[in-house]
Formats: C-alpha cells, structure tokens, sequence
C-alpha cells in the first residue's frame, strides 16, 4: 500500500494526463461507434462500448508501462516486437471469440471477420495511447537533459571560476614577497588592497552574477593593487564613461584581461609601461570594456590570446553570454588591446 501511495505521488502528474487522455478517446470510439447520428451521453457510456475499449485501454497500458520501459528503452527489440504480437493476437481473440459473442451473439459474434479488418478496427485507439505516453516520456526526458545541461553548466562555471582565485594568489604573492623582502613601506598597503578583492572573490563571488557596482569598484582596487607594482617604470589609466549602474555582470570576467596586462608589462624591464583601461557602459546595458598594455618583442614572448587566464574567461563568456558577447585581442605598434562588448541584463 505503501509503495502504491509513493507511486501515485511520483507520477501524479502522468496519472491525471494519462486518465483525461483516455476520457477523450473514450468519447471518440463511442461517438465512432455510433456514426453520424445524434446520441446522448447515456448512449454513449453503454456495456458494450465499455467492455471493448477496456481490452483497448488494458493492452495500451500494459505496453506503456511494461513492454516500453522493461523492453524498448533497453533496446531489446526483438522480446519488444514479439510482445506486441502476442498481445495484439490476445486482444483480437478476446474482441471477436468473447466481447462480440457476448454481446453481439446473432450478428457479429456469429463469424470472424477477418485479422486486417480487426487490426484496422483495433490498432488507432492502441496506438494512439502509446502515442500519448510517448509524447510524455519525450517531454520528460528532454526536461531532464535541459536539467542535466544546467547543472553541467553550473558546475562547470563554478570549476572555472575556482581556477582564478589560484591563479589571481599566485601572481601577487610573488609581487608581495619581493615588497617584503625589501622592507618596503608599500608592503602594509598591498596586504589590504590584496585583502579586499580577495574577500571580494571568496564571498561576493559565489553567485554567477553581482552587481556592475560591485564588480567595478573591485577593478579598480586590484587596479590600484597593481599599479603598486609598477611604481615609476609606466603610467597607468583607468578611465570609466557610465551613466547607469542598475545591471548585473558576471564576477571576474574583465579582472583577467587587467591581470594579463599587469602580469606581462611587470615581467619587463621597461621604463615606459603603458596600461590603459576605460569601460563604458550605454543606457541600455551594452558594455564596452577596452584594456591596452605596453610590450616588448625582444623582452617577452607574451602572447595575447592564450593562457590560464584568457582560455578561462573564453569559455565562461561562452557559458554566460552565448550570442551576447564579441571579445577582440590584437596587437598594433607594440601594443596589445583587448576589446569586449557584451550585452548586461538589468537588475
């Protein structure tokens, strides 16, 4: 009983889809039955019609509950055809050697009309049920594969943007190990600029999208984390033209192509270190994010558009933004620039 009650909650919703469809069909074969003629709804409901279309009803059931799943969707095709053969002869001797002689004993119960008349006069309706429960096993798997798709996507998200964090620490642990092996008073304040937008990442940064104020207000502090590093060796900018803040962004996209070019430009001996940022955002929440850096062919073998950092943000702008994104990286006159626009989605 108990295992009844569990069923019926489990498939409540097929229960009530698969009674209301056989309802429909009920009405149909009665109407079929009775030709073109005005009936009533008592007529409608008479033994006989009952007694046939429950033959129907059972054979259809059992091959959509039994024969279907236990059979055809484990491929067993050959045990699948020889049950529906079995079954169909089985439903055919019952209509014509008991229903017809039980309730037609002097007309149609007296002979055998033939095995393509009664196929033709049996097989809709079967097939019409099992064409209802397939609609309904397809709707449930296809929910289910878009359920699948989503939790891959979100596992994969949170997998790619796991591999920042490491990332991100690694660079700038190496920058403040060298501070503090020189005793340099800069030391204290790349400690708390590193400290921000770390509890930026591990406790704003859970959710795939923040808000663009958030978002834009940690770029600029690990900006300034990492003009520390460059000191008098460069000139930095970052420059913003945005007239509205009620989007949201997903967290640490645009961070990466800053730390490329920080990372990069830092691994020079340069004296003029070039980095350039300016985003802007229109009314309408199309961003445009455009960040140059200084290099030197002789002095790095920095290419733009591979690493760690840049394969990451690809895929995640690819996950996040399918269609609504177009990132360009190219490199002109000893300068690389990074180009992305994306469409942000209001709060």
């Amino acid at each position: 009983m108990q295992k009844l009650s569990s069923f019926i909650r489990k498939h409540y919703s097929e229960i009530i889809f698969q009674f209301t469809t056989s309802i429909v069909l009920f009405l149909f074969f009665s109407f079929q039955q009775e030709g073109t003629e005005h009936v009533s709804l008592l007529a409608l409901a008479e033994p006989y019609k009952l007694a046939f279309y429950s033959n129907y009803l059972i054979a259809a059931q059992l091959i959509n509950y039994v024969f279907l799943p236990h059979l055809f969707y484990k491929n067993k095709n050959y045990q699948f055809l020889v049950s529906i053969t079995i079954l169909i002869t089985i439903v055919i001797l019952i209509d014509e050697y008991i229903l017809e002689k039980i309730y037609f004993p002097e007309t149609r119960g007296t002979y055998f009309p033939g095995v393509l008349f009664t196929l033709i006069e049996t097989l809709p309706i079967i097939i019409v049920m099992i064409s209802f429960k397939f609609a309904w096993d397809f709707n449930k798997k296809q929910t289910e594969i878009e359920k699948l798709k989503s939790l891959v996507k979100e596992n994969e998200l949170q997998f790619l943007k796991s591999q920042i964090n490491p990332h991100f620490l690694f660079n700038n642990l190496n920058n403040l190990y060298s501070y503090a092996i020189e005793n340099s008073p800069k030391t204290p304040s790349i400690i708390l600029e590193l400290s921000s937008v770390l509890r930026y990442m591990l406790y704003d940064c859970k959710e795939n999208i923040v808000l663009l104020s958030k978002e834009i207000e940690q770029l600029k502090n690990y900006t300034t984390l990492n003009e520390l590093r460059i000191e008098h060796h460069g000139n930095v900018q970052f420059t913003e033209n945005i007239t509205n803040f009620n989007f949201k962004i997903a967290p640490l996209i645009l961070m990466v192509f800053i730390e490329n070019a920080f990372k990069h430009c830092t691994n020079t001996q340069s004296e003029n270190i070039v980095i350039a940022i300016h985003l802007s955002i229109k009314e309408d929440g199309l961003l445009t994010f455009i960040c140059k850096n200084s290099f030197f062919p002789i002095e790095t073998t920095y290419n733009p558009a591979k690493g760690i950092g840049l394969e990451n943000v690809k895929k995640r702008l690819a996950l996040l933004y399918p269609k609504t994104h177009k990132l360009f990286i190219s490199s002109i006159d000893n300068m690389y620039e990074v180009k992305l626009t994306m469409q942000l989605k209001p709060i």
